[in-house]
């Protein structure tokens, strides 16, 4: 999509996840209302389609990828690497549209309910960028996860200088009918925020006003090390424990205990497995 006056290039994309399907609804929506930016070239992409193709209300997990997570994979090292699968020559498309990108939006949804979080990475230049966004409410500085590099932390994105930036929004749980919705008005705050729009279309719903925005940072990346990872109770995201040392999981022999006092839990796993991410450890910082 180009806009009549020159701006910055954008690429937004959706199904990273084959069963996170709210932001290809969000997609369709500005393909389907010949929606055009005021300036700049807006790429639209929809990513894991082979995935998502193969989605199956009966058993919606088993889309999430075919060979491997697609958002695992966004090094240089892996992208230009031997290694073959289909989420790899998937990504490997895609990689010239995010390497002309000045700004990327990457759209998701959770397993557990959650409320919608924008992922603006560990530097001050996604948080600041989160700001000018205004939506939605919660945002998360994190640096991603042990098993691989996510597309918002790609190249220059992931840097802590220079201008291009990168958002990842969770938009709530999967199959919640709100999470469209969410994704679309995130899409409108972005484009807002890039100043590649001036004013949102009449048929997207209200964005909220700004500076109501809850900021947590997160400080540690538990990486499950076993095959018997247990929680030690059933957290959603973003109980607030209060005080430090407390137990919240067993990772086989290795007790898993909180930091700090008020310590935040930020996206538990629905099903912990080896080599993943269990949960985030966090605080509630000043915005």
């Amino acid at each position: 999509m180009q806009g009549k006056a020159p701006g910055p290039t954008v690429l937004i994309s959706a199904l990273i996840h084959g069963n996170e399907i709210c932001g290809a609804v969000a997609l369709d929506h500005l393909l389907t209302s010949s929606f055009l930016p005021a300036r700049g070239r807006l790429i639209l992409a929809f990513a894991n389609v082979d995935a998502y193709a193969r989605f199956d209300s009966a058993r919606p997990y088993l889309a999430r990828f075919i060979n491997e997570d697609m958002n695992r994979l966004w090094s240089a090292d892996i992208l230009g690497g031997r290694q073959k699968s289909a989420e790899l020559t998937r990504a490997r498309a895609l990689r010239p549209l995010a390497e002309k990108a000045d700004f990327l939006l990457d759209l998701h949804s959770t397993s557990l309910p959650a409320p919608a979080m924008l992922l603006s990475g560990a530097h001050k230049k996604g948080q600041a960028f989160a700001r000018r966004m205004g939506y939605p409410s919660y945002v998360v500085a994190d640096g991603g996860h042990s098993a691989g590099v996510r597309l918002r932390d790609f190249s220059d994105f992931g840097e802590p200088a220079g201008a291009k930036c990168a958002m990842l929004v969770e938009c709530g749980q999967h199959f919640d009918s709100d999470s469209p919705t969410v994704a679309l008005k995130t899409v409108m705050a972005f484009l807002l925020a890039c100043g590649m729009i001036d004013d949102v279309p009449e048929d997207i719903p209200l964005l909220p006003r700004l500076g109501r925005q809850q900021f947590i940072e997160v400080s540690e990346t538990v990486t499950i090390r076993s095959d018997r990872f247990t929680f030690s109770g059933e957290f959603q995201c973003f109980e607030i424990i209060p005080k430090a040392g407390t137990q919240i999981a067993e990772d086989g022999s290795h007790k898993i205990l909180t930091p700090y006092d008020d310590c935040v839990l930020v996206m538990p796993a629905r099903q912990p497995v080896r080599g993943h991410t269990a949960v985030r450890l966090g605080r509630f910082v000043a915005g």
